[in-house]
């Protein structure tokens, strides 16, 4: 496993995404999601915990409502932050990357996991594959 990111530029807009329409797509996903509201410092608000077919995974929701943290195997994270893009109006780019921001890539409101991870696999450079990512 390694942490993902989903994110938008807060300099161009105040908008953000509401725990509470997470948590549903989150459980719509994985049923036995926990939540836990309680924000443990400025950067980590709301946390939901789940365990998904690579193993447990945990996601949580910037204070500011603009960054989901993503710690979960490649594929999982392609699904969550592709369900966060659901959430944030089409007009603000958001942006998928690893902790490392050794990649970074657009999802745009029709972008699917399948085509993220796809996106992924092809990116240049050694070892650029799925199997990197996890």
């Amino acid at each position: 496993m390694a942490t993902f990111l989903a994110l938008f530029d807060h300099t161009n807009t105040t908008w953000s995404v509401e725990p509470s329409a997470l948590t549903s797509a989150l459980q719509d996903i994985w049923a036995d999601t926990v939540i836990d509201p309680i924000t443990r410092n400025e950067a980590r608000g709301f946390t939901w915990n789940f365990e998904t077919s690579s193993g447990p995974g945990e996601t949580y929701l910037h204070t500011d409502g603009m960054c989901l943290y993503i710690d979960t195997a490649f594929a999982d994270a392609a699904e969550i932050a592709c369900l966060f893009r659901r959430y944030v109006p089409g007009s603000i780019e958001v942006i998928f990357c690893d902790q490392g921001y050794n990649f970074d890539l657009v999802i745009t409101p029709d972008t699917t996991p399948a085509e993220l991870i796809s996106r992924a696999d092809a990116l240049p450079g050694p070892d650029r594959n799925t199997a990197r990512f996890e």
